[in-house]
């Protein structure tokens, strides 16, 4: 895992590395409908001409939609947790530190958004990150008491926007009518745009769009992400996230997954019955997705818990080195994705079906994960970990 022998009693942890690659391929399969059509609208109707499509936008969705998402939130917490214990053991100042990761973070995000996808999280991570400064010395059981709290805020907010959509569609249906001809007109010039424009214009849409998408994303999935900050920064309090065999990770398996994994299938069939992002058929598969995705991402954290206390193999190695590196993987991600669908790379935007743009995706997962781990086999950091850190400690470390 490491390429370098680590000081007595710093061994590297093998199950937060392969939670992170596991987030990865999850978050490209999630993504790429974004890249591969409009954001705003997400797929057409002309994107399920087959069976296999209808079949793997329910799986993707059940499977994956905000889990991994989730997943790399927890790893989130997770990493300002480490990065209070490594100030610690070097008895250095740590807000000046984490201060300046979090302006890096929102740095790298917005130039996400402009060079490659509109739907960044980095910024949000970098604005959610502010906030989790606030809990830097709170403890375990006040992370989790704090984590479940923001979470049913969560819940609560996609609970009335799936009540205003359904009060909208009964009481004003030709307010929402003008408003998904509003979204299609905004899916028609990013198709024009992102099909057959030049890079600059389609960074020019691509900050356009993103102004809205953020507060989407913020309201969607921003208190979601907080609350598992914190989850992630109390699974390292409790010295959980390093003992695979925590019985946390057993009762996550046994139970958390099977009821996550149906709840999450019953959401995912509703969000199929949706046309549009508006529809309240949307946002009732978001509420079941919202409420029962927590207990599957747990349920996936205690599956490959298990597998990190199998014996160790060149697959589980190569794989956790990749998640060594997210922000390289993730920012390789949006670049391959850019380049495979926009008119200045192969221009095929707007023009594959759903289960088109899995199969892609989940070869661009391999890919990224994959450049991640060999770039790591010869290098002790990846290129913008190597960024990042250089910024963070002003070229110290």
């Amino acid at each position: 895992m490491t390429d370098r022998p680590a000081p007595a009693g710093t061994e590297r942890a093998i199950l937060p590395d392969l939670v992170r690659a596991f987030a990865l391929v999850g978050i490209a399969l999630v993504n790429v409908q974004y890249l591969a059509w409009p954001a705003m609208t997400g797929y057409p109707d002309a994107a399920f001409a087959t069976q296999g499509d209808v079949a793997a936008y329910w799986v993707v969705n059940a499977l994956f939609l905000l889990k991994s998402y989730t997943l790399f939130a927890f790893m989130f917490g997770a990493g300002f947790a480490y990065q209070i214990l490594s100030a610690q053991r070097r008895r250095a100042g740590f807000s000046a530190e984490y201060w300046r990761r979090i302006v890096g973070l929102l740095v790298l995000g917005i130039a996400h958004v402009a060079l490659l996808f509109q739907g960044d999280i980095l910024v949000i991570y970098a604005i959610l990150g502010a906030f989790l400064f606030l809990f830097r010395n709170a403890g375990t059981r006040t992370l989790i008491r704090w984590a479940i709290a923001v979470y049913v805020v969560q819940i609560l907010i996609v609970v009335a926007l799936a009540g205003l959509a359904w009060l909208g569609a009964t009481m004003a249906p030709e307010v929402m009518a003008a408003e998904a001809a509003a979204l299609q007109e905004q899916a028609d010039r990013a198709t024009r745009v992102f099909g057959s424009a030049g890079f600059a214009e389609a960074a020019a849409l691509r900050l356009a769009e993103w102004s809205e998408i953020v507060v989407y994303g913020l309201m969607l999935q921003g208190p979601g992400a907080f609350a598992f900050f914190l989850f992630g920064l109390a699974a390292v309090r409790g010295g959980a996230i390093a003992d695979p065999g925590a019985p946390i990770w057993r009762r996550s398996r046994r139970i958390f997954l099977p009821a996550g994994l149906v709840g999450s299938a019953a959401g995912a069939w509703v969000l199929g019955q949706a046309s549009v992002m508006i529809d309240p058929e949307m946002l009732i598969g978001m509420v079941l997705i919202t409420l029962f995705g927590p207990f599957a991402s747990a349920g996936y954290i205690g599956l490959i818990a298990r597998w990190a206390e199998a014996p160790p193999s060149a697959t589980k190695t190569f794989l956790a080195r990749g998640g060594t590196a997210t922000l390289t993987a993730y920012l390789t991600q949006s670049l391959i994705f850019s380049l495979i669908f926009n008119a200045y790379g192969l221009g095929l935007f707007g023009s594959l079906g759903v289960a088109a743009c899995t199969a892609i995706a989940f070869l661009v997962a391999l890919v990224s994960i994959g450049f991640a781990s060999l770039w790591r086999s010869r290098f002790e950091r990846g290129p913008m970990e190597v960024l990042l850190r250089r910024w963070t400690y002003l070229g110290t470390r």
